[in-house]
């Protein structure tokens, strides 16, 4: 993997960038949508490239490893063959999921035990069977095996934690060595930053990450429940230890607003359920503000969706029309709904960069976040 700085911003912390993996260049900052089974769910890839165009989608860990199997990824020959895309890919460790399911899982310094969601069955990930299905995944980004503590965490526990995410580190780093690339393309690795909300162990782990020498890194355990100022608060301490000469991902974020605070404090990469997820419920996400367009108001609105015609969905539908296909519950809607939310985001990250380079970004972002910050 190769990390060129091409920008920063003169009154922020922004950066824009470019990562060059093995499936292409990644212009950052970047937002990855989330096809967590191998598919960005109700998108055909086909859309998902031609009008959402993301340089790079992510997989789940957990997830494919439960259902299709690696067995069944390794027989198609990766999870880009499997799934039909050429693009780049990474995916997550696990540990967040297995942190989802508090009721059917038990940590210990060996790895986690856990019940699988669908049948009941038991399982356990440690650090090194967790690079294992990486590998066999096949995404062009790999992430290491961590414990992403749940908000509020009691000091103690956090602190027991990130150490334990440490040690489980130097295990994945370990394996890795020792386990073979199995689709004739690099994988790259990124460690994660975790420690709640305390900053002094945020500053300790962004330390140790920083000194692991990977070639990316990743800040873990926000977005959990926490108000957004502590977010930011815990975003800023770490990014100003993490490398500079390295790409910065903060995993799980978040609302519009969100990533463009976050861009301006040195994050480079982004992933988040809530544009595919709201868009199922019926929000959409615009540079004006929210639609909830199950709302009356919306019935007889014959307008286009998003008069800035980012995707083909946002012209040649109108705002009754989508209302109606919720009101009816026809899936079409929800389609439409995600490629609109999902266009917009990556338009988004794709404006800041532009004014990243352009050297105007933070009032840019100024003007952004109060005009998002609307229920239209």
């Amino acid at each position: 993997m190769k990390f060129e700085l091409n920008a920063k911003d003169p009154n922020s912390k922004a950066r824009a960038g470019k990562i060059t993996l093995d499936h292409g260049v990644i212009e950052t900052p970047i937002f990855m949508p989330v096809g967590t089974v191998a598919t960005v769910k109700g998108v055909h890839q086909r859309e998902l490239k031609n009008d959402i165009n993301p340089d790079i989608i992510l997989g789940n860990t957990y997830h494919l490893y439960l259902r299709p199997q690696t067995k069944v990824l390794e027989k198609a020959g990766g999870l880009h063959k499997f799934m039909n895309w050429d693009r780049n890919i990474l995916t997550d460790s696990g540990g967040y999921q297995v942190y989802s399911l508090s009721a059917n899982r038990k940590i210990k310094e060996e790895g986690v035990k856990f019940k699988s969601h669908i049948d009941g069955s038991y399982h356990t990930f440690t650090p090194e069977n967790v690079m294992e299905i990486q590998r066999t995944i096949g995404a062009d980004i790999i992430m290491a095996f961590d414990e992403c503590t749940p908000y509020p965490c009691d000091y103690n526990y956090a602190k027991r934690s990130m150490h334990m995410t440490h040690r489980w580190l130097d295990r994945c780093i370990n394996h890795l060595e020792k386990t073979p690339l199995k689709y004739g393309y690099n994988q790259a690795f990124f460690p994660i930053v975790q420690g709640s909300t305390y900053k002094d162990l945020r500053q300790q782990s962004a330390e140790y990450i920083a000194n692991a020498g990977a070639v990316g890194n990743a800040i873990g355990g926000l977005s959990v429940g926490e108000p957004a100022e502590e977010m930011y608060a815990m975003t800023d301490v770490v990014c100003s230890i993490l490398p500079d000469d390295k790409p910065r991902y903060l995993m799980g974020v978040g609302t519009p607003i969100n990533i463009l605070e976050n861009i301006a404090l040195g994050v480079d990469m982004f992933d988040c359920v809530m544009p595919t997820r709201n868009a199922r419920n019926g929000m959409l996400f615009t540079a004006h503000g929210t639609i909830n367009i199950k709302n009356l108001k919306w019935a007889e609105d014959f307008s286009p969706i998003d008069e800035m015609g980012i995707t083909f969905v946002d012209t040649e539908y109108s705002k009754a029309y989508l209302r109606h296909l919720f009101t009816v519950n026809e899936l079409l809607g929800k389609q439409i709904a995600t490629i609109h939310n999902l266009g917009f985001y990556l338009w988004l990250v794709r404006e800041a960069r532009k004014h990243i380079l352009a050297g105007d970004f933070r009032s840019w972002k100024d003007k952004m976040v109060k005009q998002m910050d609307k229920r239209l």
